[in-house]
């Protein structure tokens, strides 16, 4: 992938053009360029660039007028599902963050992170790969956990013992080679895992089977 193409979608206008500039900051010609395709101020906006333009990746806030991040996410994989969505937000309640997993999104970052991670997170969400901010989404996971026990999905019923395994891995919102080292398999074979359990479990990205795996105490 020589590019990377976002879409943005923030209700502030100097939010967006201040993300525009970091994505546009990496000159690495070894990385894949990333290009800003489109930029939207709302939620309902987001879905219609979507689906125009396809891009790579929907960098996505969560308050917005009329058409929140989180229901623009849900539709977005809904009607773009090889739309990867991005969430980039201030705020990092419960509600929020987990609400947003279970709308679909691939990942979900603070606007205080740094130029480097955010272009990173970019290049992860196109590759299809899980971007889990780790201070807010583990802290959200563990207080969450804290608060209710631990409630195993009906759905794991159907995971083999190796995909159960597999999914524990991905609780820590490793990627596929990482997870492969741990349990001593190839790449290609845990490529073929998850997409049997993003199918077992009906879900739609790798940070729904991250929250999936708390919820039921896999994590």
């Amino acid at each position: 992938m020589s590019e990377i193409s976002v879409v943005l979608a923030d209700d502030q206008s100097l939010i967006r053009a201040g993300i525009a500039a970091l994505l546009a900051g990496d000159d690495d010609p070894a990385l894949p360029r990333i290009t800003v395709a489109g930029e939207a101020s709302d939620g309902a906006a987001a879905i219609a660039l979507a689906r125009r333009l396809r891009p790579a990746v929907v960098l996505m806030d969560i308050r917005m007028p009329g058409v929140d991040g989180i229901e623009a996410t849900r539709r977005i994989r809904a009607e773009a599902p090889g739309v990867a969505v991005l969430m980039l937000t201030t705020f990092d309640t419960d509600d929020e963050v987990l609400g947003a997993l279970r709308a679909g999104a691939d990942g979900y970052l603070l606007k205080d992170a740094a130029p480097g991670t955010l272009r990173a997170a970019v290049r992860a969400a196109a590759a299809g790969r899980a971007v889990l901010a780790p201070e807010v989404t583990r802290r959200v996971m563990d207080h969450a956990a804290a608060r209710t026990p631990a409630v195993p999905d009906p759905r794991l019923d159907t995971l083999t013992a190796r995909e159960l395994e597999v999914l524990r891995e991905l609780s820590s919102g490793d990627d596929n080679a990482t997870v492969a080292a741990a349990l001593s398999l190839s790449p290609e074979t845990v490529r073929t895992y998850v997409s049997r359990i993003l199918t077992k479990l009906g879900a739609t990205s790798r940070a729904q089977l991250v929250a999936i795996a708390h919820r039921s105490g896999l994590g």
